[in-house]
C-alpha cells in the first residue's frame, strides 16, 4: 500500500494484480509504504476503514481517496494457481505443482477450501463499507495505459514501470462447463469487473 498525502491518494495492493511492480517504482514519491507482511501490504478495504483511515483522520485530518486494481476473475486466479507452481512451494500445502487449473477452480469454489486454492476474493476485498468508505478509483488490470496515466497527471510525475512477482508461464486451460459454474456461482466478482469502465 502506498500513501500518497499531498495527491491526496491511498493505492491499496490487491494480490496478483501488479502492484508491487507500482510500489517499486512509486515508493520514493509516497509518504508511508506499507510492503511486508502480506497482511500489512495488501489491506483490503475494511481494514483500511478499520486501522489506516483513522490514523490519517487524527494524526494529519486527511480523508484520502482510494485507488485499487482489479484484474478479470479468470485471469486473476490463473495467476494465482500459476504463481503457486514455483520450485520451493514444492511439497507444501499451498503448492499447485501437479495441480489442473480445472481443478485449482473446482477447489476454489468450495466453502471449506484446499490449502493451494485458499487465495481470497477481489470483490471482498474491494468491497465499501456501510460508513461509505470504498474505493474511490478502479482501474483493470488489463488497461495499464490508463491506470499509469491517472498516476502520472495525479502525482505530476513520470516513472518507469519493471515486472515484479511474475509468474510462471502455463496456459489456462478451464473447460466451459467448470468456467459456467464459475461464473454463475462468483457473478459478484465479475459484475463488478464489468462495472469498472463506467467508473474510470
Amino acid at each position: 500500500m502506498l500513501l500518497f498525502y499531498k495527491a491526496n491518494l491511498a493505492f491499496l495492493s490487491m494480490p496478483k494484480t501488479g502492484t508491487t511492480a507500482y510500489e517499486t517504482a512509486l515508493r520514493g514519491h509516497a509518504d508511508i509504504v506499507l510492503t511486508g507482511p502480506s497482511s500489512l501490504k495488501h489491506l483490503p478495504v475494511y481494514r483500511y476503514d478499520r486501522f489506516i483511515r483513522p490514523m490519517l483522520l487524527r494524526l494529519c485530518d486527511a480523508e484520502l481517496e482510494t485507488l485499487a486494481v482489479m484484474r478479470e476473475p479468470i485471469s486473476w486466479l490463473g495467476s494465482w494457481w500459476r504463481y503457486r507452481q514455483r520450485p520451493f512451494l514444492n511439497g507444501k500445502p499451498k503448492s499447485t505443482l501437479g495441480v489442473s487449473f480445472d481443478h485449482f477452480v473446482l477447489a476454489y469454489m468450495k466453502g471449506n477450501k484446499p490449502e493451494f486454492a485458499n487465495v481470497g476474493s477481489q470483490a471482498r476485498f474491494l468491497r465499501p463499507k456501510q460508513n461509505g468508505t470504498s474505493v474511490t478509483h478502479l482501474f483493470r488490470y488489463e488497461d495499464q495505459p490508463c491506470l499509469q496515466e491517472f498516476l502520472i497527471e495525479r502525482l505530476g510525475i513520470s516513472f518507469n514501470l519493471g515486472r515484479e512477482n511474475v509468474s510462471p508461464t502455463a496456459p489456462l486451460n478451464l473447460s466451459s462447463d467448470i468456467e459456467h459454474r464459475f461464473r454463475r456461482k462468483f457473478h459478484e466478482e465479475f459484475t463488478l469487473y464489468e462495472s469498472i469502465s463506467e467508473k474510470t
